[in-house]
């Protein structure tokens, strides 16, 4: 699992010739570092006197990033084993119009999990984008930047997985579902757009 690999374990593999990990896992775990970094600055306000009137809210907040902490890391892995599933359907035989037929439906279901994937990452990346901004609004202000580097994180991570998502639609026949992707894709990317530069003005406020 790569989620169990060092760091510079998981560099070497994604620097390497191997197609996977990907893109598509990277975006996951910008979005589960940016997670773990609000948890941290939630951890911090929690409990501290001086923050006594945000504590319900970080610790609501806390639940919630923890949560998507947890999924965005499941989501490393899975990216990976969605590109591999589409790159066996590719390797399927072609031989007989039965066999090019069950290779032409096996190959468009993979497509449609491999964006399906990512559009999932780039929702939770939004939410986090969200809690980010109430961590550096509400929370302990030596953790101001931690913060901020969370939502940049998160932002990131969701234009990464986006990008996943209409690189994947380029290929599905369905066009009904892939234009639905890409109206989807669309307005996660307009709304963390908006949010990110709320996020950019709160930092100038609190970071200077």
């Amino acid at each position: 699992m790569l989620v169990q690999q060092t760091v510079a374990g998981f560099i070497a593999e994604l620097s390497s010739d191997s197609p996977a990990p990907g893109g598509g896992s990277v975006a996951a775990l910008s979005g589960a570092l940016g997670a773990s970094l609000v948890g941290m600055v939630c951890r911090l306000t929690i409990g501290n006197a001086k923050y006594a009137a945000a504590d319900v809210a970080m610790r609501g907040a806390l639940v919630k990033v923890d949560e998507l902490k947890d999924t965005l890391t499941r989501l490393i892995d899975k990216d990976t084993a969605v590109f591999n599933q589409v790159m066996a359907a590719y390797r399927l035989p072609k031989t007989t119009d039965a066999e090019k037929t069950n290779r032409s439906e096996v190959i468009q279901l993979a497509l449609k999990e491999a964006a399906a994937l990512p559009l999932s990452v780039a929702e939770h990346c939004l939410a986090l984008l969200e809690l980010s901004k109430q961590a550096l609004v509400n929370g302990n202000a030596n953790a101001s930047s931690d913060a901020a580097v969370a939502g940049a994180m998160a932002h990131a991570g969701l234009a990464a997985a986006l990008y996943n998502v209409r690189i994947n639609a380029m290929s599905i026949k369905d066009e009904e579902f892939a234009v639905a992707l890409q109206k989807s894709a669309k307005s996660l990317k307009s709304r963390a757009d908006s949010m990110y530069k709320e996020l950019e003005a709160a930092a100038d406020v609190k970071i200077g």
